[in-house]
C-alpha cells in the first residue's frame, strides 16, 4: 500500500506541476486540476510545456563546482570525497522529485502527436534532449536505473516496481533520445533565440560520447567504441561547423574576457548561453564569488605549463613558489586569467573611488580557503557586484569543450593521434593563450599526476590541457569517475592551498594567525586531514537511499551497506 502512495504521488504531483508551471496554464485551468483532453491541442501548448526543463540547462555560473575533485579545496570539507559519506535514509538524488522531470517528458511524449502542425517533432526533440540529460545524470550517479520510457498511471504496476536496467542498456536510450533531436531540430539561426538547436544536440552527443566511452573502457564494462566513436563524431560536425575560439589576439585577457561578457549572442565560441537582461532576469554570481569560501589547491595549480610548454619538473624557467609575487611568471597565461594574482583588479574604478587591486592572496577570509582564489567568470565592474543584479550571460555549452572531447576519444579509440589532430583541437587552445604547440613526441613528465595505472605521456598532456582549460566549469569529478583515477584525490597537496613562509606571513598587515602550514609551509586546510584522502572504489557509484531497497527490494550498490 504504501508503494502505491509513493508513486501515485509521483503522478499527481508531476500532473499538477504540468497544469500551473507556466503562466499561460493559469489561463485555462484551475491551479489545482490539469486536463490534458484539452490542453495538448496546439504546437504553443507543447512550446510551454517544454519551456518547464530549460532551468535545467548546464549553466557555466558556479564557483564551486569543482569543489568535489582534486582541483578545489572547499573550507568545509567535501564529505564523499574525504569518504564520511553515509547512505541516505531517503531522497539524495532518488525521491519523488527527483524522477519528476522523467516523468514529465514521458507525459509529454505519450500525448504530443495530438497537435496537427509542422513543428511538433522540434518540441518531441526538445523534451527528448532534456530527457537524455536526465537520465544520463542518473546513471552517472547510481549507474544501473529503472528505465521508464512511457506515461505511467496507478495501474502501471509492471514499470512502477521495475528493476533497475543495466546501465549500457540506459545509455543506448540516451544516445537514441540524443540521435532524434539531432535529427528534429532546427539548425543554428532557425531556432527561437534561447531554445535548442541542432548543434547543442551535438555538442551533448560529444560530452555524453566521451562519458559512456571512457567509463566502459577504464571500468572493463565492454562496448565502448560505439560511444567514443558517437563523440569524435559529433565533434567533428561542430568542427566543421562555423565555430572557432574566442581570440582577439590578447593572451593575456582573452581567456578571462570570455567568461566575463554581457552579451554572448555572437560570440563564435558559444554554442549555446543563457541570456541575462538587467531588469528582467539577472543573478548574483559575482557578489558570491567574491567571497567563495573554496579555491584552488596546489596540486592543481602545479600543473600549469611553464611558457617552454614544458612542466615543473622539466622547465628550463626558474620557478619560486614561495614569493606570490613570482609563482605565475613564466606559467601558462589561464593561471592568472584564472587565479587571482598579485595585481589583479578585482574591483575596478567608478566615480568617486579609485581602482582596487590585490597585493598579497587573501588568506584567512572567506574570499579563498587556499590563497588561490578562482576569478574565473567573475568580473571587476562593481555594477556586478550590486546583489542579484549582475547581467553576465552564462555560458552551457563552448567549442572548447568540443576540441578537447574530439582529441581525447580519438587518442582513446586509436590509442594514438597524430600532429594534424593536436594542431585542430589543443593547439588551437594553446594559441589564444600563446603557448607553445603541443608535440607527438611530448616528453614524459617525471611528477605526471598518478592515475593509479599507468599513462601514455600524450594522453597525460591531453588530459592536462582538459584540466586547465575547464577548471571551475564542473567537469573534474566526473572526468575522475569516467577514468576510474579516484586516486587523484589521494595527493597531499590535492588538500593543501599556497606556500606560506614565516618570512611571507611577516608581510600580512591582517591578522592571519588562524591559517596553519605543513612542515613544508603549504597551507593547511583541514587541520584534522592535514596530508591526504584515501579513496574507496565504491564511491564510482553513490548509495540507493534505504527507502528504496526496503520499499521496493533494488539492490545496493557494491561495497554500500544500508
Amino acid at each position: 500500500m504504501y508503494k502505491q502512495v509513493f508513486f501515485k504521488a509521483i503522478i499527481v504531483s508531476s500532473m499538477l506541476f504540468a497544469g500551473c508551471k507556466r503562466d499561460g496554464f493559469l489561463d485555462r485551468f484551475p491551479q489545482d486540476s490539469f486536463s490534458d483532453l484539452t490542453y495538448f491541442s496546439s504546437e504553443n501548448d507543447l512550446k510551454l510545456y517544454a519551456n518547464k526543463f530549460y532551468d535545467n540547462l548546464p549553466v557555466v555560473m558556479r564557483y564551486d563546482l569543482d569543489n568535489n575533485s582534486d582541483n578545489m579545496v572547499p573550507r568545509t570539507i567535501n564529505g564523499f570525497l574525504a569518504n564520511t559519506y553515509v547512505v541516505p535514509a531517503t531522497g539524495d538524488g532518488w525521491g519523488i522529485s527527483d524522477w519528476l522531470n522523467i516523468r514529465q517528458c514521458n507525459y509529454f511524449l505519450a500525448r504530443y502527436d495530438r497537435v496537427q502542425g509542422t513543428e511538433r517533432e522540434r518540441y518531441a526533440a526538445e523534451v527528448r534532449f532534456f530527457r537524455a540529460w536526465f537520465y544520463w545524470q542518473k546513471v552517472a550517479r547510481y549507474g544501473d536505473v529503472p528505465l521508464v520510457l512511457k506515461d505511467l498511471d496507478d495501474s502501471s504496476t509492471e514499470e512502477l516496481f521495475g528493476a533497475r536496467v543495466n546501465r549500457k542498456v540506459v545509455m543506448d536510450q540516451v544516445l537514441d533520445d540524443v540521435d532524434f533531436a539531432i535529427n528534429n531540430l532546427p539548425k543554428k539561426g532557425g531556432q527561437e533565440r534561447g531554445r535548442l538547436h541542432r548543434d547543442v544536440a551535438l555538442a551533448l552527443k560529444s560530452r555524453i560520447g566521451l562519458w559512456e566511452g571512457s567509463y566502459r573502457k577504464y571500468h572493463s564494462l565492454g562496448d565502448e567504441r560505439k560511444f567514443l566513436e558517437a563523440s569524435k563524431d559529433a565533434s567533428e560536425q561542430l568542427m566543421n561547423a562555423n565555430y572557432s575560439i574566442y581570440n582577439t589576439g590578447n593572451t593575456q585577457k582573452d581567456y578571462y574576457n570570455l567568461f566575463v561578457q554581457r552579451d554572448l549572442e555572437n560570440n563564435s565560441e558559444i554554442i549555446m548561453h543563457r541570456a541575462y537582461v538587467a531588469g528582467l532576469g539577472t543573478h548574483n554570481y559575482t557578489r558570491e564569488a567574491t567571497e567563495s569560501n573554496t579555491g584552488f589547491s596546489k596540486d592543481f595549480v602545479d600543473q600549469y605549463l611553464f611558457l617552454d610548454g614544458k612542466p615543473l619538473a622539466l622547465t628550463s624557467f626558474l620557478h619560486d613558489d614561495t614569493d606570490p609575487y613570482k609563482e605565475f611568471l613564466n606559467r601558462d597565461p589561464r593561471f592568472v586569467q584564472t587565479i587571482a594574482t598579485p595585481g589583479f583588479v578585482w574591483r575596478e574604478a567608478e566615480v568617486g573611488s579609485a581602482e582596487v587591486k590585490m597585493d598579497l592572496p587573501f588568506l584567512g577570509t572567506s574570499r579563498t580557503s587556499t590563497g588561490y582564489w578562482n576569478i574565473k567568470g567573475r568580473s571587476s565592474d562593481p555594477l556586478q557586484h550590486s546583489a542579484n543584479q549582475s547581467d553576465i550571460d552564462g555560458i552551457v555549452f563552448r567549442y572548447a569543450e568540443v576540441l578537447l572531447n574530439y582529441i581525447e576519444s580519438k587518442y582513446e579509440l586509436d590509442g594514438t593521434v597524430d600532429q594534424g589532430d593536436l594542431d585542430k583541437s589543443i593547439n588551437i587552445l594553446r594559441k589564444r593563450v600563446g603557448m607553445p604547440d603541443l608535440q607527438t613526441n611530448v616528453l614524459v613528465d617525471p611528477a605526471a599526476s598518478d592515475y593509479g595505472y599507468p599513462v601514455a605521456a600524450l594522453l597525460h598532456e591531453i588530459r592536462r590541457e582538459r584540466r586547465i582549460e575547464l577548471a571551475g566549469e564542473g567537469f573534474r569529478f566526473q572526468d575522475m569517475l569516467r577514468w576510474r583515477a579516484g586516486k587523484l584525490i589521494e595527493g597531499t597537496n590535492t588538500i593543501k592551498g599556497m606556500r606560506l613562509t614565516p618570512d611571507l606571513r611577516s608581510k600580512y598587515e591582517t591578522d592571519i594567525s588562524s591559517v596553519q602550514v605543513d612542515n613544508k609551509n603549504l597551507i593547511i586546510v583541514y587541520p584534522s586531514v592535514q596530508n591526504n584522502r584515501k579513496w574507496d572504489n565504491k564511491m564510482y557509484l553513490y548509495p540507493l537511499p534505504v527507502d528504496q531497497i526496503t520499499l521496493v527490494g533494488y539492490p545496493q550498490n557494491p561495497g554500500w551497506t544500508k
